[in-house]
């Protein structure tokens, strides 16, 4: 299928390149600074995340006065979220815009690029590690050795749990069927009792009402809304703690080397200018949300200290048994060193 979509696609880019190349009056300066990029997210378009994301199409569309083209594919129109960076790296895509986190099968370093869980408490500390720790570049060490080139993270913060059964506390997680996300998530909360079942983003819905899962780790409040999960489960935390995964924008190598430097420089500001954006409207929407769902009788939970400590004890472990390569313990390593140096973790 991959092979088959991939012909067409390509086809089809050439013949656009063809069309642009061979226009009348279009000079060679010109066809040489624009490009052309095709990408794939896992958000839905009428969720807050999807909304985002077109904002930032339309942003580095503006700054480059139009030399910037995106077609983009909501909700895995193309291929499943977690197969879309591979059709990135192999030009069925151009340009993977999901989650690092969705790459563990290939190297568990890829955990460490997507979501630390528990490790960070808010989004702002986490872009600090991006922008003034080292971060992108270490994240590029092992981004480019799979064809791919990191470009940046938007993080919405921390997730809620969504859940047909009360979610109090640590003891509730035994026996709990839930969506999971692949990689670190499954190893902490089987450690915990629950069964984590990994599906996709669109699965979730008919899962939660059929009764296949007592529940989801989907997103925060307010996606979780746009996702329809609050029609069906009753039960949340907020503030959440467990996950804050940073969804990247990375792009095929080839395809990053050959845009113009003002090019390259607009999507990574873009992509700033978007974890901004998406970091605060996040913390405004899901105050208002979690307001919403108490007036509709969701029963939303706020974790003791104790019992958020039993979880961090987990995580940590799991960090240790989930770090098997040497980049992924390079990784962990980075993230740790500088959590403890801003006096945020012992």
């Amino acid at each position: 299928m991959l092979k088959k979509l991939s012909a067409t696609m390509l086809a089809g880019a050439a013949a656009i390149t063809f069309a642009v190349l061979g226009a009348p009056g279009v000079s060679d300066a010109e066809a040489a600074d624009k490009t052309t990029l095709r990408i794939q997210t896992h958000f839905s378009p009428e969720t807050l995340s999807g909304q985002l994301a077109a904002k930032f199409v339309d942003d580095i569309t503006t700054m480059s006065n139009g030399e910037i083209e995106v077609e983009m594919f909501y909700a895995s129109a193309v291929v499943k979220s977690a197969e879309t960076f591979d059709a990135a790296a192999t030009g069925i895509l151009d340009c993977d815009m999901t989650g690092g986190a969705y790459q563990t099968g290939k190297n568990p370093a890829f955990q460490f690029a997507g979501d630390l869980m528990g490790g960070y408490s808010n989004p702002y500390q986490q872009m600090s590690w991006l922008l003034h720790g080292g971060g992108r570049e270490a994240l590029n060490k092992l981004y480019n050795d799979h064809n791919m080139e990191f470009i940046g993270w938007w993080i919405p913060g921390p997730e809620s749990l969504s859940s047909t059964a009360p979610i109090r506390n640590v003891e509730d997680f035994k026996g709990w069927k839930f969506r999971s996300p692949p990689g670190m998530a499954t190893l902490v909360f089987k450690n915990l009792g629950a069964s984590p079942i990994v599906m996709d983003f669109n699965e979730i819905f008919t899962a939660l009402e059929t009764g296949i899962i007592d529940g989801a780790d989907a997103a925060n409040l307010t996606n979780n809304v746009g996702l329809g999960l609050y029609d069906i489960a009753e039960h949340t935390n907020f503030p959440g703690f467990h996950s804050m995964p940073a969804d990247h924008l990375a792009c095929r190598k080839d395809v990053w080397d050959a845009m113009p430097d003002h090019h390259k420089r607009i999507l990574e500001v873009g992509m700033d200018a978007l974890a901004l954006h998406n970091a605060t409207i996040n913390e405004v929407k899901n105050a208002q949300t979690a307001k919403d769902l108490r007036a509709k009788g969701v029963n939303l939970y706020e974790w003791s200290p104790e019992e958020l400590a039993k979880f961090r004890e987990a995580v940590k472990a799991g960090w240790i048994e989930f770090a098997t390569t040497p980049e992924s313990k390079e990784l962990l390593q980075s993230h740790i060193d500088f959590l403890t140096n801003m006096g945020a973790m012992q």
